[in-house]
């Protein structure tokens, strides 16, 4: 059964219009045709300037498209006033909280105000929303906390919370990640992906973090710098090298093999590396780092084998007919760059 479609556009152009003594609109993506499904989760991608803000801002109606249209749950955007785009779309920018003396509680609780007004009341019913959200995103611990007394991670969660008690269709998030350490954008990307599936909610988000994404999301969009959108699940847009041509750089390459992006240094002596699984892995990226190119087949003159005993890990470098053995991966390096 296909899920409700919450977002859609057609031949959608994205930019800004004339200022000043400009003539012409800037346009930063044009041909836009995507569908943002009930249920799924969904990474928008890109490089810097690319248009993901801009893309995420024109979705949420906040901007006006150059050309094209965008379509709440078949309605046209620009047909709806304020408050039924707030009742369909909920937003979490990247704008810094800078109000003060306001509770999380009390900010959760502002997700409501489609419904009641800026000073509207709430109903028993809307503060059982609000009541689940809070649980949802497990905040409940510091509910009555000044928002301007929570750490940034904590503080992301109860903007998410904010939108939830929205209760939306749809999320749309600007780089929800930023400014957090690396447990909790795990933990908010794993959080976004949990409440699309559970609520089935459909949950856009842009982000730079290509690794995370490729995990957690159910679907990508890829704005390339010609503003063009291509749509996929992850896995296929790796495979037939879309997701690698959108990010190509000329300082790093992206590793289909292993899903990451290595960095590029002038060739050094190939390596033919064999071993423990793990260590395989953790010695395939020290020595691609140090400039080797790691190959599968037997043949070169350099070869590392990997041991583990327990939790000790050792490495057999082999040059000809000499084996050295060494006890750490910077002894390893070492004597690689001693050849």
């Amino acid at each position: 059964m296909d899920n409700q479609e919450i977002i859609s556009t057609r031949d959608l152009s994205i930019g800004f219009p004339p200022a000043g003594s400009q003539t012409s609109a800037t346009v930063v993506g044009s041909d836009i045709n995507v569908n943002l499904q009930g249920g799924e989760i969904v990474c928008l991608l890109g490089p810097n300037g690319s248009g993901k803000s801009t893309l995420i801002r024109t979705l949420a109606g906040l901007h006006r498209p150059l050309d094209g249209r965008v379509q709440l749950s078949g309605h046209n955007i620009d047909e709806l006033a304020n408050r039924e785009k707030a009742q369909q779309i909920s937003t979490v920018l990247t704008d810094r909280l800078t109000i003060g003396n306001l509770s999380v509680y009390e900010l959760v609780a502002f997700g409501r105000s489609p419904y009641t007004g800026w000073f509207g009341s709430l109903t028993e019913q809307d503060e059982e929303i609000v009541s689940w959200a809070i649980r949802s995103t497990g905040i409940e611990h510091f509910v009555d906390r000044d928002v301007l007394r929570i750490s940034d991670g904590e503080r992301q969660k109860v903007m998410i919370a904010r939108a939830l008690a929205q209760d939306t269709e749809g999320i749309l998030l600007d780089e929800p990640t930023a400014h957090l350490d690396l447990p909790n954008r795990v933990e908010v990307m794993r959080l976004l992906r949990k409440l699309a599936h559970q609520t089935q909610k459909a949950i856009l988000l842009s982000t730079h973090e290509l690794d995370l994404a490729l995990k957690a999301a159910d679907t990508l969009w890829l704005i390339n710098r010609k503003g063009q959108v291509i749509t996929g699940t992850p896995e296929d847009l790796v495979l037939d090298g879309t997701f690698e041509a959108v990010f190509e750089r000329d300082s790093f390459d992206f590793d289909r093999s292993t899903g990451s992006f290595t960095l590029h240094h002038p060739q050094k002596e190939p390596v033919h590396l064999t071993g423990d699984t793990v260590g395989v892995f953790w010695t395939r990226r020290a020595l691609e780092r140090e400039g080797h190119r790691v190959t599968e087949s037997n043949g070169t003159e350099l070869q590392v084998k990997v041991q583990q005993d327990s939790n000790t890990f050792s490495w057999q470098f082999i040059k000809g007919n000499t084996t050295t053995r060494c006890e750490s991966m910077k002894a390893l390096l070492d004597e690689l760059n001693d050849r």
